[in-house]
């Protein structure tokens, strides 16, 4: 397939601390926080704004890449490959056992039903079901389908499935995004989207709808500001845990969509101290932008 992000990712260059922003280095000295390697992207059209932190780095995506694997499900749908109301089954070698982060697997936990892809790719997406979305890999190709499609760009490579992610701790670590990378699909995707305005639509309801927002991007951000976004998760071993992610789009005052990706690897943090950490720099950027509007 001929990556539609082929020409999208933007040169975001690592500069000396003489030459950051008041704003990178606002978000350098809150980074510090997470106890652990912070990687930050952020674009907003017609400004100079500038976030970086790292922003060609290689950070594990976790349940990031459920986002890259819809919009390449939806692609497929629009080139005639697959039918977004078409039954799937969800098959008893499709679970991840023991157990695993997914409503879907709760629901059925015998597996062997029909599941119309619409349903697969919403769990996935607005509520980051593992087993959901792997039935999706399985549909469209596995991840080699999601690597050829958004990895051809550059910046981004997925080789495991949630699966491999469960039984090998290392596998996460070879699923990664620039955020740079990021940051420019979400940036195409409001923009110049390369899906129909309904299925774009609709992608973007279910990042809305997802209720995380409000722990990591949305957590310090005005009431009431739409946030659309994916996160992304590492099980915590050993007292370290490899990935707490989010990525999204973020509605200004005036309407326009500052987009951002954060990305915390390998932090000795608790939860709540990496959350907060992704939190203060997302409102940092915001506050960042609502300025340069003015």
């Amino acid at each position: 397939m001929i990556s539609a992000w082929s020409k999208l990712t933007p040169v975001l260059l690592a500069v000396p601390l003489f030459a950051q922003s008041a704003l990178e280095r606002r978000i350098a000295a809150i980074a510090a926080e997470a106890q652990g390697r912070v990687a930050v992207a952020c674009s907003l059209t017609g400004t100079d704004l500038r976030c970086d932190l790292n922003p060609h780095a290689h950070p594990p995506m976790q349940s990031v890449f459920k986002l890259p694997l819809a919009v390449t499900a939806l692609h497929m749908i629009e080139n005639g490959k697959l039918s977004l109301d078409r039954p799937v089954r969800f098959l008893a070698s499709d679970r991840i056992l023991p157990q695993t982060l997914s409503p879907l697997q709760d629901k059925c936990p015998a597996a062997e039903v029909d599941v119309p892809l619409r349903e697969l790719l919403r769990l996935a997406v607005s509520l980051s079901d593992n087993t959901a979305a792997d039935v999706v890999l399985r549909v469209i190709g596995g991840p080699a389908a999601v690597d050829a499609y958004i990895g051809a760009g550059g910046g981004f490579h997925l080789q495991d499935n949630e699966a491999g992610l469960h039984r090998d701790h290392a596998a996460q670590y070879r699923n990664w995004w620039e955020p740079a990378a990021a940051v420019a699909l979400l940036r195409r995707l409001d923009e110049a989207s390369p899906l129909t305005p309904a299925h774009t639509a609709l992608l973007l309801g279910w990042m809305r709808d997802s209720p995380t927002a409000g722990r990591r991007i949305g957590a310090e951000l005005p009431a009431g500001t739409v946030v659309r976004h994916k996160s992304g998760t590492s099980f915590t071993e050993r007292g370290l845990t490899a990935a707490t992610n989010d990525i999204g789009l973020i509605t200004l005052p005036d309407g326009r969509h500052l987009a951002i990706a954060i990305f915390v690897t390998d932090s000795r943090a608790d939860q709540a101290t990496r959350e907060r950490a992704i939190a203060r720099i997302a409102r940092a950027a915001y506050d960042g932008a609502v300025a340069a509007g003015m």
